[in-house]
């Protein structure tokens, strides 16, 4: 009988647990028991500053040990790589010294709190790359396997050369004005409001699905509620309110229009005052051969328009993306057996795992997070503008980190709040 080597083991440690932690636990569970990994993932150890409340989250999500520190899970020889689930004004802080240390990194999006905490990232993660040491920022909506069927069609020049792009990202979790505050409306804490918090990820997925950056924008900020009640306590995304008011220090709304480096015009949109949408991320494309469309509150179905065929029997073909030709699925169920939101997260952790396995870059690179941040900080500074017609800083293609010329940051030292 032919005898395999087991996989090595790789040590996980999670800073923060709440939403994004959850989902990110659920992933490293459940990866290695559906796909197979050339290392095996162990969900060592997670950290919040509270630790009656971070024992409560290790019990119920998985994790081997706890600490309230997470300078400590970087001193851990059992930990191989950080998660690093906490808000956008701590991601520079523990991620470079995560890396410093050696630690492979995963980092939710978006990236960093400004282009200048991003920059400084990269440059640790270009340092650490030489000593193979790994990082990844978590665009997880590139593993919806419609959304990367998506790409591979454009790739394949399905839809010819992309003439428009339209993005929205519309929710409603915040559009009652009695909704409370939280750390996701305090600049500070969070660097943007819906522009930063969901409008990252409709600037991901359009460059990942055309294979082109964004070059310019002309952008829209508006807050419609600047004083909300503040918050007796949360759970995900919605709190109870108690008592006294604060101020809304970020953006309520984000619209822009945009220009790709092939030519292609483009019109965002995303905004968590959409009464009736609960996570609706709109993509459609139209090229020169065709047109398709995607929207994640159907998250199993890709639309394609292939403009090449009789005129008499066009239309936009259904495609119900479960079949196991189809990225990802053949490891889950039979085919019309529909995937949820967490597959997302599973197969982020396989594409990285599988990554790290080979000594290859994983992506998105940090170079790629920088990408998306130049193009919100674009995004803002036209805003700020009269809606200026604004340049996107040059810099890394997505998924080709050169270095930067940056200034260091000033990287905060605040507390982590678990995400």
């Amino acid at each position: 009988m032919e005898q395999h080597e087991a996989p090595g083991r790789l040590g996980v440690g999670m800073i923060g647990y709440a939403f994004m932690g959850a989902a990110h636990s659920q992933a490293w569970r459940v990866a290695p028991r559906f796909f197979d990994l050339p290392l095996t993932p162990e969900m060592t150890v997670v950290a919040g500053r509270t630790r009656p409340a971070v024992e409560a989250a290790a019990r119920r999500l998985g994790w081997a040990s706890v600490e309230t520190d997470w300078r400590a899970v970087l001193r851990r020889d059992d930990v191989d790589l950080v998660d690093v689930c906490t808000p956008g004004d701590t991601h520079a802080e523990i991620a470079i010294a995560a890396l410093e240390a050696g630690k492979h990194v995963l980092c939710e999006k978006p990236l960093a709190n400004s282009v200048a905490e991003a920059e400084e990232m990269v440059r640790a993660a270009d340092t650490a790359a030489a000593r193979g040491v790994r990082a990844m920022v978590g665009f997880t909506y590139r593993r919806v396997p419609a959304v990367a069927l998506a790409r591979e069609l454009v790739a394949e020049g399905r839809l010819g050369t992309v003439r428009h792009v339209r993005a929205q990202y519309l929710q409603d979790w915040i559009a009652d004005p009695q909704a409370p505050l939280s750390w996701r409306l305090d600049k500070a804490a969070a660097g943007s409001g819906a522009l930063g918090d969901i409008g990252a990820h409709i600037v991901d997925l359009t460059q990942f699905i055309t294979g082109e950056r964004i070059t310019g924008v002309g952008g829209l900020l508006e807050t419609f509620v600047t004083e909300r009640p503040l918050a007796a306590e949360f759970s995900g995304l919605h709190g109870a309110a108690g008592s006294g008011t604060g101020p809304v220090t970020v953006d309520d709304a984000a619209l822009f229009l945009a220009r790709f480096e092939g030519g292609a015009v483009g019109s965002f949109e995303a905004t968590r005052f959409a009464w009736g949408r609960k996570n609706a991320i709109r993509i459609e494309i139209n090229g020169s051969l065709g047109s398709l469309a995607f929207d994640f509150e159907d998250m199993n179905v890709l639309h394609l328009f292939d403009a090449t065929e009789d005129p008499r029997v066009a239309g936009f073909r259904r495609i119900v993306v479960t079949e196991p030709e189809h990225p990802y699925v053949s490891a889950w169920w039979p085919a019309g057996h529909g995937l949820g939101y967490e597959h997302g997260f599973v197969h982020q952790v396989v594409d990285l795992v599988r990554a790290l396995g080979a000594g290859e870059q994983p992506t998105p690179s940090f170079a790629d997070g920088l990408q998306v941040q130049r193009v919100l900080d674009a995004v803002e500074r036209s805003a700020g503008d009269e809606s200026r017609w604004t340049a996107v800083t040059t810099g890394a293609s997505p998924d080709a980190p050169p270095g930067s010329t940056a200034p260091n940051p000033q990287v905060v030292t605040t507390g982590t709040r678990e995400s």
